[in-house]
């Protein structure tokens, strides 16, 4: 007589193997891919809390044709927070750009190299320029022709006391694998912005197609690099996760079209931290219709407002 053996299997036991099953290669284990994710979250608090990563972002002043004063005097016609002396200097915007004439004993400086008048050549041409002042910083930024100044506080007293950041369980059935399907051409996406009338209009390749619980869906890829970038949003975005969506990269592929989605590795938009970044939102057609319960979730409580 043959005896029957039973095995009774715990529910994350049961997610880990059918996750195992579906992973590209046969080679999969979930304790690397663990200790991997483990090191991406590190990783990713580092960049936030580098000097020029999103969270010394104190200000981000948009500038029509014209001349401003700036300084912390709240005459000014930009008032810069942080340690900033009263009066500072005077911003000139044009069509072709922004120039900065300095007040007469302010210790102003590019490159290390004390400045009274400069022109501020933009984050998006080849030699953008900062200027510093203390520890404060500042840049300018273009986005569809139109001009900005962003400051940052090197000293801001958010970036010691930010984190720890709010995360998922890691699931690996959320690392999964995916097939480009190309356009005929690749196209100019249209996508919205946290700022109004602000468009974001990458290059995309096309779409990615993936399973997840045995439910095909897709999402439009973006160019970045090497790599291929998407801004998507899913319904844990009601009461987890940024509702403006998160980003997330994948390798690009091959000819084969494969390419491996971690969303274990999706993470907040920089709009999440403050009001001082002009990040893409999720566009209709990138919005999935389930809980993606992978990745990094969203605190109110990491949002910076300046006070008033």
């Amino acid at each position: 007589m043959k005896k029957r053996l039973t095995v009774w299997l715990t529910a994350p036991l049961i997610a880990v193997i059918l996750a195992s099953c579906s992973q590209s290669g046969a080679s999969f284990d979930a304790s690397v891919h663990s200790q991997e994710v483990l090191d991406w979250r590190i990783g990713r608090m580092q960049r936030l809390k580098d000097p020029y990563g999103y969270l010394t972002q104190i200000g981000l002043y948009w500038l029509e044709t014209g001349t401003y004063s700036f300084g912390s005097a709240e005459t000014n016609d930009v008032v810069f927070g942080g340690s900033a002396p009263p009066d500072i200097g005077v911003f000139t915007v044009t069509d072709d750009g922004v120039s900065m004439t300095v007040s007469p004993g302010i210790d102003v400086r590019s490159d290390g190299v004390q400045v009274e008048e400069i022109e501020i050549a933009a984050d998006t041409t080849e030699h953008g320029v900062t200027i510093t002042h203390g520890s404060l910083a500042w840049t300018v930024v273009e986005r569809a022709g139109r001009y900005g100044v962003r400051l940052r506080d090197f000293e801001h007293p958010f970036v010691e006391s930010f984190g720890p950041l709010p995360y998922f369980d890691i699931d690996p059935a959320f690392r999964v694998e995916a097939t480009l399907r190309r356009y005929d051409e690749p196209k100019i996406a249209n996508v919205g912005t946290v700022i109004e009338g602000l468009g974001y209009h990458p290059s995309s390749p096309g779409v990615v197609e993936f399973e997840i619980r045995g439910q095909t869906y897709e999402l439009e890829a973006y160019t970045s690099g090497d790599s291929l970038f998407y801004v998507f949003g899913d319904r844990t975005g009601e009461d987890a996760t940024y509702g403006a969506g998160r980003f997330l990269y994948s390798t690009a592929p091959g000819d084969d079209g494969k390419t491996v989605l971690d969303f274990n590795k999706s993470y907040s938009p920089p709009c999440a931290f403050n009001d001082f970044s002009t990040c893409p939102v999720a566009s209709p057609r990138n919005r999935l219709p389930i809980r993606i319960e992978a990745g990094e979730k969203y605190d109110p409580k990491v949002h910076y407002s300046p006070p008033h």
